[in-house]
């Protein structure tokens, strides 16, 4: 007779990756999460290793969820993206920014990336950043002619900035996962009065990692224009639109900017809590879709929709990933996580170097939020009992997530810009363009692994952890 903590790690084991093999065949991934687990706790129930008493403990976890105010600011940002896109301010964003560096080589590209960044802190949703940017500038560059990889390696690159930018939906949830983890690590070690983990921590600590995302993408676009001019030429800009750029600029830019530090700048400078920041940028989208005339009825219900479907589709897989996370620790699988993290060579260090490469290549085949779902209940907790940082985690993750994005042959969002690139752009002008930013957000993994402050310092000085 088989020992039943060891046949339960092995059911745990066989049910992690009979997920995984469920969700590449392309079944809907809330369903198969949850339908999955029901079924091997049913299996491990009939075997003696799994009570079904223990799904009681679901009903607590979803009214926690429901009464969670901090999540109330997912719904809220993410309709604070869609009327900024719907309102056309995206549009006009990269028209006007378009105008005034296309004049110089590589400006159009500074342009996207940009954009690209003020779209990530408005939006926060790396699917509709390059699908936006790809339908708008990709056209754009081609006239000018830019060289087609460049075009494509900037746009995608440029889109992804969402995932780790405040207000990332991303760093939300994964702010509220980590401050629960942390409180109960903390417990368990002895420390009852731990310092808390908050969303505005995360947003603080990812701040510095994306404006040097953005600096090092500038600079790459530099070197472009320098060294093969031929590659991103500069834009003829006439006299009449020379005219009329400085007032487009402020007209265009300056609204959404100061929307943005207002949401960014309360949260960070501790005067309100995420969740009332998203309700500040939500009724500020509204504000400027109005004065630009795009406020109806017609536009409200279609952002209103949006906004649900995306919200219901996020949470419905948080529902799953609960029952998984349940069934998976029920039957012994945090244990055998535990021991073979704490058993791989290099201590913390290989530990983390494990779990990095397991995200990055589960991004080849699930989204985002179905990843940090998934892998941070089960590893966060014994990361953190290592001592590290919670903070420095989840900035890692994202930065890692993002990477995952833009790595051909499989990356996410090599796959929206393939959705709606004209057919003179190939797959292959995709891919090859992808690779020089992925070596970049490399080089940033590699920089925040060695000057952990670069994620620490910012958080630690406004909320003094």
């Amino acid at each position: 007779m088989m020992d039943p903590v060891l046949l339960g790690e092995i059911l745990a084991l066989v049910m992690f990756f009979s997920i995984i093999v469920i969700l590449m065949m392309g079944f809907p991934v809330a369903f198969s999460l949850a339908g999955t687990s029901v079924i091997f706790a049913a299996i491990g129930h009939a075997l003696g290793v799994f009570d079904l008493s223990n799904f009681s403990s679901l009903a607590p976890r979803y009214i926690g969820v429901m009464l969670n105010e901090v999540l109330v600011a997912v719904p809220l940002f993410i309709f604070m993206g869609m009327m900024l896109e719907r309102s056309g301010i995206a549009e006009q964003l990269l028209i006007t920014m378009g105008r005034l560096f296309g004049k110089m080589r590589g400006g159009l590209g500074l342009s996207v990336i940009v954009v690209g960044a003020l779209l990530a802190a408005s939006t926060g949703i790396v699917g509709a950043t390059v699908v936006t940017m790809g339908l708008l500038s990709l056209p754009a560059m081609m006239r000018a002619g830019y060289d087609p990889k460049l075009s494509t390696g900037v746009i995608c690159a440029s889109g992804t900035l969402g995932q780790i930018i405040p207000p990332s939906t991303v760093l939300i949830f994964m702010g509220d996962m980590l401050a629960g983890v942390n409180q109960q690590v903390q417990m368990s070690k002895g420390n009852f009065a731990p310092t808390p983990v908050s969303v505005g921590d995360l947003f603080a600590g990812a701040f510095i990692p994306g404006l040097l995302l953005v600096a090092i993408y500038m600079c790459f676009m530099i070197y472009k224009s320098i060294r093969h001019p031929e590659t991103c030429p500069a834009l003829e800009v006439t006299a009449e639109e020379k005219a009329r750029l400085k007032r487009d600029v402020l007209v265009t830019l300056l609204p959404p900017l100061v929307l943005i530090i207002a949401v960014l700048g309360s949260i960070l400078g501790g005067v309100a809590t995420p969740t009332e920041s998203a309700s500040v940028g939500a009724v500020g989208a509204m504000i400027l879709a109005a004065f630009r005339g795009r406020l109806n009825f017609s536009n409200l219900r279609q952002v209103m929709f949006a906004t649900a479907n995306t919200t219901t589709m996020i949470f419905i897989i948080l529902i799953g990933a609960s029952v998984f996370s349940l069934v998976f620790r029920m039957m012994g699988g945090e244990e055998l996580v535990s021991d073979f993290l704490n058993s791989l060579p290099g201590g913390k260090v290989g530990a983390i170097i494990f779990v990095m490469l397991l995200m990055f290549l589960l991004g080849f085949i699930l989204d985002t939020f179905e990843i940090i779902f998934l892998v941070i209940p089960i590893t966060a907790p014994i990361l953190l009992m290592m001592d590290i940082d919670p903070i420095w985690l989840g900035v890692m993750v994202a930065v890692n997530l993002q990477t995952s994005f833009l790595t051909p042959p499989f990356g996410f969002s090599l796959f929206y810009l393939r959705g709606v690139a004209p057919d003179a752009i190939t797959t292959r002008h995709i891919y090859q363009g992808a690779l020089p930013f992925v070596g970049l957000q490399v080089l940033i993994i590699a920089l925040l692994i060695l000057f952990p402050g670069l994620v620490t310092w910012l958080p630690n000085m406004i909320f003094g952890r």
